[in-house]
């Protein structure tokens, strides 16, 4: 299987972590940082025309999205089992997915790529003022939300290693990208440590900083 994704993408992030806790192999593909601009991988455009990252070929099949490409990985190899059957911790784990993807991701992003990723990678300066303004107002409720939820040590739902802390977890990692600081929010802070530390995270992070080293 090949994985058409980003570095830096929480969603790329997500996938990859997932398939290695799986044990499932994926050849990752990393398209060009600057592909907003550049042009784009033939064989990408055809797993995702509309060209959302990340993308999954697996032979004749593919699909984009990394909800879409988590449902296939999971349905191929259901064990171990990181989506509980259970009803309620089944909605938990979803509900965990949906608020990483669609509120904590876009609101890290838009500091992560205002403060490193534009001037990095693209050579131009950021919005500092969109930054901040996510940094100071958007980012906090989020986090406030997350430490609330969070026991003083372990795992989201279950006890134990689902998809909710994959997804939580590959949304909040490039915050320690530019350092941001999680003082504020003390479990949140260990949790994201400890998470990060994990097999299914640590290579793949060790490989992010080797990229910014670089």
């Amino acid at each position: 299987m090949i994985l058409y994704g980003l570095p830096t993408s929480p969603y790329s992030r997500k996938v990859m972590a997932f398939a290695s806790q799986k044990g499932i192999a994926l050849e990752s593909c990393a398209q060009k940082l600057d592909w907003p601009a550049g042009a784009f991988d033939p064989a990408f455009l055809a797993c995702s025309p509309f060209k959302k990252v990340p993308a999954l070929r697996d032979g004749d099949f593919a699909i984009a999205d990394s909800s879409a490409i988590v449902a296939y990985l999971d349905a191929l190899h259901p064990l171990p089992n990181l989506i509980p059957l259970e009803p309620r911790s089944r909605a938990r784990v979803i509900w965990f997915e949906e608020y990483a993807d669609t509120l904590v991701a876009p609101v890290v992003s838009r500091i992560f790529a205002n403060r490193v990723f534009f001037k990095r990678f693209l050579g131009r300066e950021g919005d500092q003022a969109a930054a901040l303004k996510a940094e100071r107002e958007e980012l906090p409720p989020l986090l406030d939300y997350l430490e609330a939820e969070l026991p003083a040590a372990g795992f989201l739902v279950d006890e134990r290693l689902t998809l909710a802390d994959i997804a939580v977890i590959s949304s909040l990692a490039n915050l320690r990208h530019h350092e941001f600081a999680l003082d504020r929010w003390p479990k949140a802070a260990s949790y994201s440590k400890r998470m990060l530390a994990l097999p299914c995270f640590a290579g793949g992070i060790a490989k992010e900083r080797a990229l910014f080293a670089a």
